[in-house]
């Protein structure tokens, strides 16, 4: 018996993806279009002409996909799209393009929850990781705690109640006069400075919850007060100090969530998993109590459609299909929630 392919889209940002999987793991294309030199003069994502890249775009890289993976888009057995959470224009263009598809073709159309695909990068990145595990998501949007108990089966143990990681690194990048995207900015001048010079406070908040606005204020304020008594700023330190305060929090709650629930494996995901000192500050942590540490590549950390094609094969596998009246959800929680 051949293998299902499914096709994937993700326009839930400022990517416009497209890819082709065989079966649940095997990538034929993975072809992603990214908006980011259109949006770096703005120093940030502008809906409007995200959704506008969107449909400009979404028809060729589609197109790019078929045509990469090698197949026709009459064999293409299923379509797989995110519908949530993410910016409702762009949200849109992805949706309405997959349900167009699949009443043309007349194959099943899959709502993928945006976060969830975040998850299923891994298994793309490594065959032999299967359920359960713990996932620490951390994104631009969304900083959260998931227990994977099987594929279609999650737990929310903690999410940010404010400000996701990501969004941190963003806006302490801005203020610092960084360019866009600001996490990987933050990340590379990290790297020059003392992650101790500056001891920033770490947000008291439940077991599993995050919390990074606090922080934020605490570094805008430290800036700002450096400026006004005219003092020399050392923006590697504040980068490096700033970096090790959000990944210490994020890392410390991961392993207790471990060890509360006795999870031997945990998994990294979201585009903030791209950052080399979480990954690595993670990784040691999960060596120490000898946790197996698992991690996707940098392509399939980022939005890509790929990881949203792998997630709709799983729902696929239990018939989870949606309508022809799918919607977009921009504020779309998790189902674990």
């Amino acid at each position: 018996m051949e293998k299902i392919l499914t096709l994937g889209i993700e326009t839930s940002c400022d990517e416009t993806a497209a890819a082709i999987l065989r079966g649940g793991r095997e990538i034929l294309s993975n072809v992603i279009s990214t908006q980011i030199p259109t949006h770096q003069k703005f120093g940030g994502v502008v809906p409007e002409i995200a959704s506008r890249k969107h449909i400009v775009n979404i028809m060729p890289v589609i197109d790019e996909a078929i045509s990469k993976a090698g197949v026709k888009l009459e064999e293409i057995n299923q379509i797989a799209v995110t519908y949530g959470p993410g910016l409702v224009g762009a949200l849109l263009v992805g949706v309405s393009a997959a349900k167009a598809l699949s009443f043309a073709l007349k194959i099943p159309l899959i709502a993928v929850n945006h976060l969830e695909g975040h998850i299923f990068a891994n298994f793309l990145s490594e065959p032999s990781l299967e359920p359960p595990f713990l996932s620490l998501v951390v994104s631009g949007g969304h900083s959260a705690l998931i227990v994977q108990k099987n594929y279609n089966e999650f737990e929310l143990l903690g999410q940010t109640r404010d400000d996701a990681a990501g969004e941190a690194f963003d806006k302490i990048a801005r203020v610092m006069n960084l360019p866009y995207p600001g996490g990987p900015e933050i990340d590379k001048l990290a790297k020059l400075g003392n992650p101790d010079a500056i001891k920033f406070p770490h947000a008291k908040v439940s077991d599993f919850d995050f919390s990074f606005s606090g922080l934020k204020s605490a570094v805008l304020n430290f800036l700002n007060s450096a400026k006004m008594k005219g003092e020399e700023i050392n923006f590697a330190d504040v980068a490096a100090s700033f970096q090790k305060t959000v990944i210490d929090s994020l890392v410390e709650k991961t392993v207790l969530a471990a060890e509360k629930f006795q999870l031997k494996k945990i998994v990294l995901a979201g585009g903030v998993a791209a950052n080399s000192s979480l990954e690595s500050t993670l990784r040691k942590s999960c060596e120490e109590r000898e946790i197996k540490f698992f991690y996707p590549s940098k392509i399939l950390c980022t939005d890509n459609a790929a990881m949203i094609a792998c997630r709709g094969y799983y729902q696929s596998l239990e018939k989870n299909f949606a309508s022809l009246d799918l919607n977009a959800i921009p504020n779309l929680s998790f189902k674990g929630a």
